[in-house]
């Protein structure tokens, strides 16, 4: 069935520029230009503490029919026109880029002593621009920011006639790439250490206690608190978390279990995560991360504490979980939403308050992008390195999980450096690939001169019966199948020779094969239980052509 097109409808009262021609076709500059009647855009509500932007500063500065061109812009924007962005995408499109870019225009007038217009727009202006925000003590992340703010705004209104646009040429109007290798010198956060974790989870755990008490106050802190503790156990962005609905707990086809559901902007999809009223043993992971019942209280507390406010609420925010009273005098009685920066500032002052430092012996810094990698690389650590668990539990293809989210713990750091050290006397030796070789029941690391090698010029070793104890001998997750199929072609021989000839020459095979390296290979990790039982499987079904009955009558030629 072909996809449904969606048709962007047009607001009709947001008008059109435009902008009259003077002599020679040139634009006039501010002669014809009349003041609206409007000068500020409104945002709504959003997760950004911006509402609206008052762009009455930079009219009567010798920039008007930039400025009324940029308002009408962002207007659109708001509108849903040109692009679909949201509305905290606006509000940063205004006040990190279109703020600095105005006021670098009204410094150009200045110092051209002239009114500038849409046509002053060209790649001398961007890059005078750029060199602007390029000022001592900015970073070339902040840069990048206003730049990208600023083009976006300038790219809809170049798309839409509204100012000309160049695009290649070395007069394009904005440069390709005037950031280049910027995102190498970006540092990602990480998550936290197991050390680290604890202490903020000891902490934070205190900070929302108060939450069970009867007729506690409901204050911006302690609900970000509680946010806090949820995104802790669940690896949740802050955008969804803030945005829950009071229906967010949906129910689940197990018994005592519900769905956590909650809205992603960015996929247009909902996020599940299923929550458990009993405790689970954590290692039995799901499609879906399950998490303790505290969690599912502590969303059933909030949502039983906020239905007072909802009389006085506003329409937009009767749906909303996080809400509480406002403190400020001059909004008294009014209720308001939880934003960002008070999940920010809850942040330092549990740090603060309980003086919880690193690994570095630094005071943490922690936020919800780094509480949301702890939990991708807790989920990795207890399903035995399942990226494809992991990324379920994130919500992210597993691509993106294993790059964005992960990060080496001991043990792979441990098998990385033992690697290296392998890789490094090979390449010193000329021998690299030949560390180990395939053989029918594994891999060998030396097939010529092993413990059970035939020692002759030229004669590899075919003892196959003796590999379980040979030295040189070695099995991976990838080798199981093979050593299955030898497995079940060992008990095959039982109906082929007297019993006494079987017990005497293969019975201690079947016993080294299940009671040392299977259970020594899932006690360490190295296999995974879901592997090993396909591995038997498939192997009693359909085994390795090597150990076939039609291939091998008699496994006297491998002893």
């Amino acid at each position: 069935m072909a996809k449904k097109k969606l048709f962007v409808l047009t607001d009709i009262s947001i008008p059109q520029i435009e902008l009259k021609s003077g002599h020679g076709g040139e634009r006039d500059s501010q002669k014809d230009f009349v003041m609206p009647d409007i000068l500020t855009v409104n945002f709504g509500v959003n997760t950004s503490k911006y509402r609206k932007f008052d762009f009455s500063t930079w009219y009567g500065v010798g920039i008007d029919q930039i400025t009324y061109a940029c308002q009408i812009q962002v207007e659109r924007f708001v509108k849903g026109q040109d692009a679909q962005i949201e509305a905290i995408t606006a509000a940063l499109y205004c006040h990190s880029g279109l703020r600095n870019f105005l006021k670098y225009l009204t410094l150009r007038v200045t110092a051209l002593e002239r009114d500038l217009t849409l046509s002053d727009i060209n790649r001398e202006t961007i890059d005078d621009f750029l060199s602007h925000i390029a000022r001592p003590g900015s970073s070339i992340g902040t840069q990048k920011n206003i730049w990208g703010a600023t083009k976006s705004v300038l790219f809809a209104l170049g798309r839409r006639g509204v100012l000309q646009l160049i695009e290649s040429g070395d007069l394009a109007t904005f440069p390709k790439n005037p950031f280049p290798n910027s995102n190498k010198l970006k540092k990602s956060s990480t998550g936290l250490s197991k050390a680290e974790r604890t202490r903020f989870a000891n902490s934070i755990k205190q900070a929302v206690m108060p939450i069970w008490q009867e007729g506690v106050a409901l204050t911006s802190h302690l609900l970000s608190c509680a946010l806090i503790v949820i995104a802790l156990h669940t690896g949740r962005n802050s955008t969804p978390l803030l945005e829950m609905t009071r229906s967010c707990l949906r129910s689940h086809p197990k018994e005592n279990c519900v769905f956590l559901v909650l809205w992603k902007r960015r996929g247009n999809n909902t996020s599940k995560v299923a929550l458990r009223s009993s405790r689970t043993d954590e290692s039995q992971l799901e499609s879906t991360p399950t998490i303790t019942a505290s969690i599912e209280r502590l969303i059933r507390r909030i949502i039983a504490l906020t239905e007072p406010l909802l009389v006085g609420a506003s329409s937009n925010l009767r749906e909303r979980v996080w809400i509480h009273p406002a403190r400020a005098a001059s909004r008294t009685g009014e209720t308001i939403e939880l934003t960002q920066q008070c999940i920010d500032k809850a942040f330092r002052k549990i740090v603060d308050d309980n003086g919880i430092v690193g690994d570095d012996g630094n005071p943490l810094r922690v936020n919800i992008s780094r509480l949301r990698k702890t939990f991708g690389n807790r989920i990795f650590e207890i399903s035995n390195g399942d990226v494809a668990v992991t990324a379920a539990a994130l919500g992210n293809t597993i691509a993106v999980a294993d790059r964005h989210y992960l990060k080496p713990d001991d043990k792979s750091k441990r098998n990385w450096r033992f690697l290296g050290e392998v890789l490094v006397q090979e390449l010193l030796t000329n021998t690299i690939g030949a560390t180990y070789k395939d053989t029918p029941l594994g891999k060998c690391s030396d097939i010529v001169n092993g413990q059970y090698a035939p020692k002759a010029a030229g004669a590899m070793c075919m003892s196959f019966l003796n590999c379980l104890r040979c030295r040189h001998y070695a099995v991976t997750e990838d080798d199981l199948y093979k050593l299955f199929s030898f497995y079940f072609r060992i008990f095959e021989e039982r109906s082929r020779i007297e019993k006494r000839q079987w017990g005497k020459q293969y019975a201690h095979i079947p016993r080294l094969i299940d009671d040392y390296i299977i259970a020594e290979g899932l006690r360490r990790g190295i296999f995974k239980t879901s592997a090993v039982d396909k591995a038997r499987e498939k192997a009693r079904i359909s085994p390795h052509p090597f150990w076939s009955v039609d291939l091998i009558a008699n496994l006297e030629i491998v002893a």
